[in-house]
């Protein structure tokens, strides 16, 4: 995984800001997946933190589905706060900080649902789960999704054709999250995918939209300055292949992971064994 320069990720979210609602189709058809798994919930939490929550489109619905709840939401880019401040009725507006998802100016056990929507691709996987395990109390739970190595794959690869630098930043494998959950001491992991299908009438359409995303190439190993007309005629020329009845495809691997902190229960010991091992037979056994 190439590292991510945060400081980058942050501006690039300040600057989208203004246009990201009218370019979020994508994420607002993922939001409503997460949302659809909350019917699985057994309790109802009173205090719920929307981690990532970009312009804020869980919080209306969380508000609706929970309306006894304290909302606390965070991002670390304050253009897209000002924004999700202003979901929700005057009287009932969620408390929200600007903060890292790797740092959060929360305390330990004060939150009982973390819900996160399309956040995570952005950090270090290990550190936020260890900070949802940290603020979460026993018997919390975790749900979010994120994005899975075959995002973007058409790009990817249309790129490899021109130039050898990272120009995709790098999305992170089904069973390395769930390892990661593991990790941080969270219980009853479960990770599950969607692929999902965006079309386009022409290159430029994308990068578009990618641009209003916010979800710019972040990667520390990418081209520095400004792209040449021959190579964006490079980059156009190769994606051209993947075309199919008259559309450019653009592919999404959609990630959903759940998982829970443990209810506190004396005398009683785990054992964890990483998701990328389950179904593999050891070798030296019979």
């Amino acid at each position: 995984m190439n590292p991510i320069d945060k400081h980058r990720v942050r501006l690039s979210f300040e600057r989208a800001a203004a246009g990201y609602d009218a370019v979020a189709v994508l994420q607002r058809e993922i939001a409503g997946r997460l949302l659809q798994r909350l019917t699985h919930l057994k309790d109802s939490p009173k205090a719920i933190l929307d981690l990532g929550t970009g312009t804020g489109h869980l919080i209306e619905p969380l508000a609706r589905r929970y309306p006894r709840a304290r909302l606390v939401a965070v991002d670390f880019a304050y253009g897209m706060l000002l924004r999700a401040r202003r979901r929700g009725h005057w009287w009932r507006r969620p408390l929200c900080l600007c903060a890292d998802a790797e740092s959060l100016p929360l305390a330990a056990g004060s939150i009982d649902l973390v819900i996160s929507n399309a956040m995570l691709q952005w950090c270090d996987p290990n550190r936020v789960f260890a900070e949802c395990r940290r603020v979460l109390r026993p018997g919390g739970t975790l749900l979010f999704t994120t994005f899975g190595p075959d995002t973007l794959k058409e790009l990817r690869l249309a790129w490899a054709e021109v130039d050898g630098y990272s120009h995709v930043s790098p999305f992170i494998d089904l069973h390395d999250l769930g390892d990661s959950l593991l990790r941080a001491q969270l219980t009853d992991a479960v990770m599950d995918a969607d692929r999902l299908t965006l079309t386009y009438g022409d290159l430029s359409d994308l990068m578009h939209d990618l641009k209003g995303l916010g979800a710019h190439n972040a990667t520390l190993d990418r081209p520095r300055g400004l792209l040449g007309r021959r190579c964006l005629e490079a980059l156009t020329a190769a994606y051209e292949r993947y075309r199919r009845d008259g559309l450019l495809p653009a592919s999404f691997e959609v990630l959903y992971g759940y998982a829970r902190v443990p209810e506190v229960q004396a005398g009683v010991q785990t054992v964890a064994v990483p998701i990328s091992a389950v179904g593999r037979r050891s070798r030296s056994g019979p």
